[in-house]
């Protein structure tokens, strides 16, 4: 009998790294095999003399560091695929605002990059382990945050942040052109492009930054950015290009041919000219590698050079699966957005919803993101404008009652990202006294961002995606248990909260299946997922917000919508006071 064998390295086996091998066997004349017999491992039978073997291995245990960058903070967690997590560090880098335009809002490449090196020391220090022993790296951003590079991916510009509205005349341009010249792929962002997305973001750019045209090469998401840059790429055509950040925000669609094309772009505005070829690279989902981290970011963030570094994402998407999401469940991200995540088994057109894209959040489903442009954002300004926090303001909430401040608030003080995709709307409260205080209307913020969730679910069940459950993840929900009451009673649906903090633990889940050490994220899921706690709907607050939603609904199209039809407005405010003496036992 002869043997012969091969070797591989970084073979992919269901979207990991791991090592292969083949081994053919050769039997001599007077043996033979039995074509129906049940091997070991996978094999081939090539003759009843010859059988291939072909056998994987795959690391059982691995260390890997997940990065999760926040709005303010980058978050980094270790986490051991046996033992789960073992620490984790933050670090913080600053928000650009101008006061006399509410809608920038930029960051710095050179901050971003400072302050991963800090929280990932941090985070090795605080888990009592060395760098060297971490086996893979993945990383999720904001999105969409927008910056352009020129040569070897230098920066031109800050970062346009996901909440830098400046863009909304730009939006509003590409969103008339794509109805004008029956773009197929504005449907699949909801019907309505954004001024939170990358092309409205990149032509504002070059419409304000003429001096920099020339040099300019090509623009990233920041997870593509923070892939490349640690992975030492600097040619264009070599970077990551995530099909989360990719699809549901520059409206490129496999089935359609990819980006926009390019006569299109040419029609939205000539500075767009010859963008679609400079937006190449390697278009992927996060089970494939955007590289290895090269050895000067090795040395700076005090890893190994060489681990895999898997295709990012954005934070929203990662979140999700980190809080244990599966297909016919939604979960909403609260932090100082809301995002909203599903995922489905099919891919249907949702009108209103902000992307519908296959593997953007799950490899092999459908992902559906939707959310709210502010939530956390709108409780923080209301505590600053009180001179208090949100933390004082919110002790005692526990006392309110269903409408009982006889406040209805909307929740677009940063404009509508879902359904209406609408940047020009702005906060809007009915139902005023003198003797409301700041605590009021923060409770008021907290059951408007409730109802305006339940519009969003709405629309999202009348298109088909299931929604068995509902999963409150993000920062807030695991400190603010009115907030998780009111969600129940508003959605008529039980909440679950994950038992700890989920935040980068997505994005180790899928730093482990690029270590190899899971096969898919489900069994990653299983792994590390912390269980949930469940927050049950209460009937009688139920029926108060029963009648309270059918109003806001109302108030919300009919106010939102510019083409709306007039509506009956004359019984709101008494049906406010009439529910709000009530709640405060006066009923």
């Amino acid at each position: 009998m002869s043997m012969h064998w091969s070797s591989g390295k970084d073979v992919a086996l269901g979207g990991t790294a791991c090592l292969s091998w083949r081994i053919v066997l050769i039997l001599p004349p007077q043996l033979r095999i039995d074509r129906h017999a049940q091997w070991a491992s996978p094999a081939t039978i090539i003759s009843s003399r010859c059988v291939v073997i072909h056998l994987a291995w795959k690391n059982q245990m691995a260390m890997v560091a997940g990065v999760d960058f926040g709005t303010l903070s980058v978050r980094v967690t270790i986490v051991d695929t046996e033992r789960g997590r073992l620490g984790s560090g933050v670090a913080e880098f600053p928000l650009q605002r101008k006061k006399g335009d509410p809608d920038y809002a930029t960051q710095s490449h050179a901050d971003h990059t400072r302050a991963l090196a800090e929280a990932m020391r941090r985070t090795v220090s605080s888990a009592k382990v060395s760098g060297d022993q971490i086996e893979a790296l993945a990383m999720d951003t904001t999105g969409s945050s927008v910056i352009p590079v020129g040569e070897n991916l230098e920066p031109l510009s800050d970062y346009y942040l996901w909440c830098d509205h400046r863009a909304w005349r730009e939006a509003a341009l590409i969103t008339e052109t794509a109805r004008r010249e029956k773009l197929e792929v504005i449907e699949w962002c909801g019907g309505v492009y954004s001024s939170e997305w990358g092309f409205s973001k990149l032509l504002h750019w070059l419409r304000h930054n003429p001096e920099k045209r020339e040099r300019f090469v090509t623009a990233f998401e920041h997870c593509d950015m923070a892939a490349a840059v640690l992975c030492g790429i600097t040619d264009p055509a070599e970077a990551p290009r995530s099909v989360c950040a990719m699809g549901h925000k520059w409206m490129w669609n496999e089935a359609l041919g990819g980006l926009p094309p390019e006569d299109f772009l040419v029609a939205v505005d000539p500075l767009l000219k010859g963008v679609r070829a400079k937006l190449g690279g390697r278009y992927a989902t996060s089970d494939h590698l955007a590289g290895r981290l090269a050895p000067d970011w090795a040395a700076k963030l005090g890893l190994r050079a060489g681990i895999p570094i898997s295709v990012g994402a954005f934070d929203a998407h990662w979140d999700a699966v980190g809080a244990g999401a599966r297909t016919g469940d939604v979960v909403n991200v609260v932090g100082t957005s809301t995002c909203i995540i599903a995922m489905s088994d099919e891919t249907r057109l949702i009108p209103g919803v902000c992307g519908v894209v296959p593997g953007s959040v799950h490899p092999k489903k459908t992902g559906v993101e939707a959310g709210l442009s502010a939530t956390g954002g709108i409780f923080e300004a209301i505590a600053r404008r009180a001179g208090s926090t949100v933390a004082a303001l919110s002790t005692g909430l526990e006392s309110y009652n269903a409408g009982q401040t006889g406040l209805l608030r909307m929740s677009w003080d940063n404009g509508d990202r879902t359904v209406l995709v609408n940047p020009e709307l702005g906060g809007m409260t009915l139902g005023w006294n003198l003797t409301h205080t700041p605590q009021d209307e923060l409770f008021a913020a907290i059951e408007g961002t409730a109802f305006h969730t339940r519009v969003i679910f709405e629309r999202m069940e009348e298109h088909g995606v299931p929604i068995d459950r509902v999963i409150n993840g993000g920062g807030i929900p695991q400190k603010n248990d009115v907030l998780n009451q009111i969600y129940a009673n508003v959605l008529n649906k039980p909440v679950l909260i994950p038992k700890s903090d989920v935040t980068s633990l997505g994005s180790a889940i899928f730093a482990a299946i690029a270590a190899g050490a899971y096969r898919s994220i489900e069994e990653g899921q299983e792994a590390l997922c912390p269980e949930h706690r469940v927050v049950e709907p209460e009937a009688s607050s139920g029926r108060v917000y029963e009648e309270l939603y059918g109003i806001y609904r109302e108030l919300y199209f009919g106010f939102g919508k510019p083409d709306s039809a007039a509506i009956p407005v004359g019984r709101i405010l008494p049906t406010l006071r009439r529910i709000a003496a009530a709640g405060r036992g006066n009923g």
